[in-house]
């Protein structure tokens, strides 16, 4: 019975994660009867890991909008309003002229400065590409996060269905044993030489021990239930069911390992992540070392001045700041020379390139690993499920003929615990491998990057 009661600790083990949530009274009341792409859709509409890669998604889009806006002409305007002191025509060739502060009137001006990129030797180009390959990379991995919520709402989903099909098996022990102490306590009345009083304490003794296990199978099946609803977001007070009754085989045909590794390079989200990062990256090198040269160009200015107690002096060879209209048009040519700076930039982020080819590197090696692992465990699960299906099928044979030939009285209570220990055992594996077939599986999907609802493959 221990190694029956190993795959309810197993289910509560799944399931530590899951908390209490706010309690609402109309979810209370709401009977809801879903089936695993039900509770998927649910859960990715309420993840919180979904908006938060969301967010990530539109902040990366901000970029490459800022990155788009140094393509437009940058303009500046300086406005000022203050005193001014007096001056005249006739003041030109004073040389004494004082200023008196009493005298003092008021002044306004504005300048108005624009520059129109023309060519930046790839600064505003490569922000740009890079920007728009770091979208990618934030919608990879958003994709990544809803495979992983996906991948969790299958594995509560499936552990509730195991922790069952496991509190069933207890109830069918329960109920052999049940139906022996009857029929031995009617045999002891009728004072049979088959069975004695020391049967009925033993029966009693392993229906205790049964009772135990019953109780912990339902304590796994209500914290499965409770980690489901919590993945989905949805209060523990509300009243949830899954449509699927039996945990039963699949009866696809599992493809070759080599198949799998070719999904995975096709459809798992971490490949193209490193591949739009690689591209990323690359633009942000480029963008870096075009800082080495200039930008070049377009620029103007606009000057206005007024002052009422001056004269407008319109010669080209006085510029009169408090009263005066000047503008022009020029091509330009824009160098910062930071003396080392931009090396440094330069190595930065080929470093962080470099970094990602590590990454890259990394990701070819493990995932294909990654994805042999739950193969095999698929494989051997699968495996398994034939094996434990003989095994309870032959132990209920057994546990049957016990029972049987103790209702006759020709077999003693003991081979009825051997019995129905062995086929509870074995009944618990089969559902276990069952179970851990259906998880591989998800593993699988998960490793390969299918999409987490059937509609979307």
């Amino acid at each position: 019975m221990k190694t029956l009661f190993s795959g309810i600790a197993l289910v509560g083990a799944l399931t530590l994660t899951a908390h209490s949530a706010v309690a609402a009274d109309d979810a209370a009341k709401t009977r809801l009867v879903l089936g695993l792409d039900d509770c998927v859709r649910i859960a990715l509409k309420s993840a919180p890991e979904l908006g938060e890669a969301q967010a990530d998604i539109d902040q990366t889009a901000g970029k490459l909008e800022e990155a788009r806006s140094y393509r437009y002409p940058q303009i500046e305007v300086l406005a000022l309003f203050g005193p001014s002191p007096p001056a005249k025509k006739e003041d030109l060739n004073a040389t004494d002229k004082r200023f008196k502060l009493n005298e003092l009137s008021w002044f306004s001006s504005a300048n108005a400065t624009f520059i129109q990129p023309l060519y930046t030797f790839g600064k505003i180009s490569e922000n740009m590409k890079a920007a728009t390959h770091g979208i990618e990379v934030e919608r990879s991995r958003k994709e990544q996060r809803a495979n992983e919520v996906a991948q969790k709402v299958k594995e509560y989903y499936f552990g509730l269905m195991l922790a069952r099909e496991l509190k069933e098996v207890v109830l069918e022990v329960q109920e052999s044993l049940d139906k022996a102490r009857v029929k031995a306590q009617k045999m002891l009345d009728q004072g049979s030489n088959g069975v004695e009083e020391s049967d009925l304490f033993k029966l009693d003794a392993f229906s205790g021990e049964v009772a135990k296990y019953l109780e912990e199978a339902k304590k796994g099946e209500n914290l499965a239930l409770a980690a489901l609803k919590t993945r989905l977001n949805l209060p523990i007070s509300a009243q949830l069911e899954i449509n699927s009754e039996r945990l039963v085989m699949d009866e696809a045909v599992t493809p070759e390992f080599d198949i799998y590794v070719e999904r995975a390079r096709a459809h798992r989200p971490e490949f193209r992540q490193i591949a739009e990062g690689l591209k990323a990256r690359s633009a942000l090198v480029e963008a870096a070392q075009a800082n080495y040269y200039p930008d070049i160009f377009l620029g103007g200015l606009v000057s206005w001045a007024y002052a009422e107690d001056r004269d407008r002096i319109r010669n080209p060879y006085i510029d009169d700041k408090f009263r005066h209209l000047d503008g022009g048009v020029a091509l330009g040519a824009r160098w910062k020379l930071d003396f080392g700076l931009t090396g440094a930039k330069v190595s930065g982020e080929r470093a962080q390139y470099n970094r990602l080819l590590s990454t890259k590197q990394f990701a070819d090696a493990n995932i294909p690993l990654q994805i042999r692992k739950y193969y095999l465990e698929l494989k051997e699960a699968e495996n398994s499920v034939t094996a434990m299906k003989f095994g309870f099928t032959n132990a209920k044979k057994w546990a049957v003929t016990a029972l049987a030939n103790f209702d006759f009285g020709v077999g003693p209570a003991k081979e009825i615990f051997d019995a129905l220990q062995a086929y509870a055992r074995m009944r618990a594996a089969y559902f276990q491998s069952i179970y851990n077939y259906k998880l591989a599986g998800a593993n699988l999907d998960y490793a390969v990057g299918e999409p987490p609802l059937p509609a979307a493959k």
